[in-house]
């Protein structure tokens, strides 16, 4: 044991202090850095030697093993996993929130108004046949009808539309976010080959998942590959969704969009071209809204209610046109088979872009043939209607200007629980309503219960991973005072050194 032996351990104390007051500054330094993770200094007792005699041990100071990174790898698992369900639900109650808002009758222009009012318009001209200005209100209304149930359908279009263009921002976003991960993968598989912990650039990598989880679900693993020559394991990180790999290690596997027959975006890898299925995220929410017919159980997104608007349109145009109901069967001899003012007959009152009614007829080889080409979006009155309101069939018999009997008939089948499978044709909307209410709700309260979860794990993150002001500046003033003390060390040794080897050695 030489002369210098205690000042080697108070320059190891010196040392070790000042590492940690510099890793204290910087946790500071970092407070309000989003995803960083605190860092302390791990420190363990040098190896102690005996003494010449045998007696005992004598310890040689402190060693600084590592900066290590204080995080929770469980939470970060159950953190991302929550925040892709958060991801989906938050895209459909915002979506739905908005489609319910479109489709909505509370206000006083809804779809049942626009209804009462021809409905309204059918009594006025049944009270008396034979007037003009009645005629013109009844084919003003209807007109009206078919307007609103245009509009509402280019609406839902529009907003299918707004969905679709987000299906593919959001593949270019993992495409961005998965290339950034490669990225620091190559700089802390480089930093720590050579011994070093790569913290921050982890925290870096950290906050670049917690953006991916929300979008897609995501599977995430470091995985050790043997041991390096340093005596450190070889890790490799990879990303993984539904089993293949979007990052593997340095390597990045791109997503694309594919286009559907309908023209929504599908998702497919690039290389591949297999599709890709997502069960949680943001892409998954809006692919649900685009996709979404409701079928077999399946979520009832966009495409739902836009083939509940054809339906409606279609049901409607065929039982006021024809007499035929939801069933199949003629309940009445419809519009078509009244008489006009002008004795006109078979004349029809609703069409699709105000085609007459011998091209409407003309369109198809049988009645559901023919009907399958009137949609919400293209429901208009006949040309025959439009030019004159005179082949408004009001009359049930030729000849009998003031019988009002067919129009009376067309009246009734607005309150008929058989012209659609669910009733009149305001229970049909009031129905349509409901979903939408019901599922708006559903999607509203998911997302709800995994925002609170989402903020719960992330609470409890920060508890372990965060920095704690007080905290630090606690342990600032444990290390100054160490640092301070290893330096009295050094100082009572420089001094005892001083006197055995200048006063002593002089004598």
């Amino acid at each position: 044991m030489n002369s210098f032996f205690g000042l080697n351990v108070g320059v190891k104390s010196l040392f070790a202090s000042q590492a940690a007051l510099n890793t204290i500054n910087h946790n500071i330094s970092n407070a309000d850095t989003v995803g960083y993770s605190r860092q302390v200094v791990s420190q363990k007792a040098s190896r102690a030697l005996s003494t010449s005699n045998g007696s005992g041990m004598v310890g040689t100071g402190v060693n600084i093993e590592s900066i290590v990174q204080i995080r929770n790898v469980f939470l970060d698992q159950r953190y991302w996993q929550e925040n892709t369900q958060y991801g989906e639900y938050s895209v459909k109650s915002a979506s739905l929130s908005e489609l319910e808002s479109l489709l909505s009758g509370a206000s006083d222009d809804g779809l049942d108004d626009a209804l009462n009012s021809f409905t309204s318009a059918m009594e006025d001209l049944a009270n008396d046949p034979s007037d003009d200005s009645a005629r013109s209100a009844l084919a003003a209304e209807g007109s009206a009808l078919c307007e609103y149930l245009n509009n509402m359908y280019g609406t839902l279009e529009d907003l299918l539309a707004e969905n679709n263009s987000a299906v593919k921002a959001k593949v270019d976003e993992i495409n961005s976010l998965a290339k950034q991960i490669g990225v620091l993968n190559q700089q802390i598989y480089k930093s720590e080959s050579t011994g070093d912990t790569a913290s921050d650039l982890r925290d870096q990598r950290t906050v670049l998942i917690n953006q991916l989880s929300g979008i897609a679900d995501v599977e995430v693993k470091e995985v050790s590959f043997g041991t390096l020559a340093n005596g450190k394991k070889d890790l490799r990180f990879s990303v993984k969704i539904n089993g293949v790999s979007l990052v593997n290690h340095f390597s990045v596997n791109e997503l694309e969009c594919s286009e559907n027959s309908d023209g929504t975006y599908g998702v497919q890898w690039a290389e591949t071209h297999n599709k890709v299925s997502f069960s949680g995220g943001e892409i998954k929410g809006y692919l649900d809204m685009c996709q979404g017919d409701g079928s077999d159980g399946e979520f009832k997104g966009i495409p739902y209610y836009m083939n509940q608007l054809n339906r409606f349109a279609r049901s409607l145009a065929k039982a006021y046109n024809e007499g035929v109901y939801a069933d199949g069967e003629s309940h009445s001899s419809g519009h078509a088979g009244g008489v006009g003012l002008d004795e006109s007959t078979g004349v029809r009152f609703f069409s699709y872009e105000e085609k007459s009614t011998a091209e409407l007829m003309n369109s198809g080889t049988d009645m559901d043939g023919i009907y399958a080409n009137i949609t919400a979006g293209n429901l208009s009155l006949s040309s025959d209607v439009l030019n004159d309101t005179d082949k408004i069939a009001a009359s049930s018999t030729a000849g009998e200007a003031e019988n009002s009997d067919n129009l009376t008939e067309l009246i009734e089948m607005f309150d008929d629980s058989e012209v659609f499978d669910n009733g009149t044709p305001e229970d049909y909307v009031n129905g349509l309503y409901a979903t939408i209410g019901i599922e708006t709700a559903l999607a509203s309260r998911l997302a709800n219960i995994h925002e609170n979860v989402v903020g719960l794990i992330d609470s409890h993150k920060t508890s372990i991973s965060g920095v704690s002001l007080d905290e630090e500046t606690s342990n600032l003033i444990k290390y100054q005072l160490a640092y301070s003390a290893a330096a009295k060390v050094i100082s009572v040794m420089d001094e005892i050194l001083d006197v055995t080897i200048n006063s002593l050695g002089a004598g």
